[in-house]
């Protein structure tokens, strides 16, 4: 369930419970009249099965101009009505999509941040040195490290939105991202190379990761799989599942090889790698966008969303 905080205009309050209460999957709603001060109004309360919660957003959204709509999970929640609300709310909690939660979930994760910087160039250079130490384990650590997933939920959802902001945005995340990440390594691949440490046989005999570098119609098909997991993934919250979708996929380890082999002058490699990052990434945008769809408009008791009520002309909430 989702525990709902909501500030509502005093003089809009009985049409909050009003919404609330004729909702199913709704219960648990608490009234506190003046409780809230900025801004000012009555505070609302309520447990809503996360079925039902596009619902009550929708027919809400006009509080996002004079009050406030606040979620959050509830872990536990001992209480047989709440049971029943579950029970009686359409479809399975797992199989809930809430929009407004998704958007503002890739909208936090399209943005270009210092963390995304670090987390993505961490994982090339393991990338790099696992590719030159031919060590598979390496190379997997750096897929499960990459960030890169965020920013291509974020296209897919502006690509079935129509938010074409949300989607320049992102793909320049990706850009900007993966090419700091590989110049970086190429720096340190570079400093390895003046260092003595490898050289252009250091390369060779590699074939256990030649994957990462012959993209293939297997490395399509992977990558649209991958896109439909990685999309359910974080609709349905499972954490666990997403990080199976970065050990598919060779996003973050064709980046690293690309490093490597461009501070080796190897440009064969480097087409084949940057060939192989850019199939995976074609083919994670086609799947989860499909699948976003698929979502919203076949599944109508996890995409439903009811008329929002429009505020009377003149009522500022006071």
């Amino acid at each position: 369930m989702l525990h709902l905080r909501l500030i509502t205009p005093s003089s809009r309050t009985a049409e909050v419970t009003s919404v609330l209460e004729g909702c199913t999957g709704a219960t648990n709603i608490v009234v506190l009249p003046g409780a809230a001060r900025e801004p000012a109004g009555d505070l609302v309360l309520a447990d809503v099965a996360r079925e039902s919660a596009n619902e009550v957003i929708g027919d809400l959204s006009w509080l996002r101009e004079v009050g406030s709509i606040a979620a959050e999970p509830v872990h536990l929640s001992i209480s047989r009505v709440a049971e029943q609300a579950v029970e009686d709310a359409p479809g399975d909690p797992d199989d809930a999509v809430i929009w407004e939660e998704l958007e503002h979930r890739v909208h936090a994760d399209s943005r270009i941040t210092w963390a995304y910087l670090m987390f993505l160039g961490i994982a090339t250079h393991l990338t790099a040195i696992g590719v030159l130490q031919k060590s598979i384990i390496l190379v997997v650590g750096a897929m499960v490290l990459g960030p890169e997933f965020g920013p291509i939920a974020a296209i897919c959802f502006g690509l079935l939105r129509g938010r074409w902001r949300l989607v320049t945005g992102a793909f320049r995340t990706l850009v900007v991202g993966f090419s700091i990440a590989i110049a970086v390594t190429v720096a340190f691949s570079l400093t390895l190379r003046g260092l003595g440490w490898i050289e252009p046989s250091s390369l060779l005999g590699n074939d256990e990761l030649q994957f990462i570098v012959k993209p293939d119609r297997w490395s399509f098909i992977v990558a649209l799989l991958a896109g439909v997991a990685g999309v359910l993934s974080i609709t349905a919250g499972k954490s666990t599942a997403l990080i199976g979708v970065f050990i598919s996929v060779t996003t973050v380890p064709a980046a690293g090889y690309a490093a490597v082999a461009i501070a080796l002058g190897d440009w064969a490699e480097v087409a084949g790698s940057v060939s192989q990052l850019a199939v995976n990434v074609a083919g994670m945008v086609i799947a989860g966008t499909a699948t976003l769809w698929v979502q919203h408009r076949f599944w109508p008791q996890v995409g439903r969303t009811s008329s929002v009520r429009p505020m009377p002309r003149g009522d500022t909430g006071g």
